[in-house]
């Protein structure tokens, strides 16, 4: 770890948040330029990609929780309700969280942002 704590060399995860409703407005033109721009972040960053992917629509997602007695609770839906879910992220290898943060950056992410994570022990 460096001074600030930060891992030396590790894999991160970078989770890309939209707002739904945006992208159901869309046109699709905005879609299809989105796609373009994700394939050449991943020309652009090949070195550093680990795997990431896009998933599908959160009215598809099930949740799972402990119900506190040994069981499980599933439910339809995403696990919080917001305004922007996750629509996809990428899996990344960087130095440090400083490359990691100029390389997440990059990602296009038109109808929200993205979050940057250090996943535990370089996953």
């Amino acid at each position: 770890m460096d001074e600030r704590g930060d891992p030396q060399v590790g894999k991160y995860l970078v989770m890309i948040y939209d707002d739904e409703a945006k992208w159901a407005a869309d046109d699709g033109s905005v879609m299809e330029q989105n796609h373009k721009n994700h394939q050449a972040f991943a020309e652009t960053n090949g070195s550093a990609l680990r795997g990431g992917g896009q998933l599908d629509g959160s009215e598809t997602a099930t949740s799972i929780r402990s119900d506190g007695n040994g069981g499980y609770v599933v439910t339809d839906g995403t696990f919080a309700e917001t305004k922007e879910v996750m629509g996809g992220y990428y899996i990344i290898e960087a130095a440090d969280l400083d490359e990691a943060l100029a390389i997440a950056k990059q990602v296009p992410s038109p109808m929200g942002g993205v979050e940057v994570r250090p996943l535990v022990n370089g996953g």
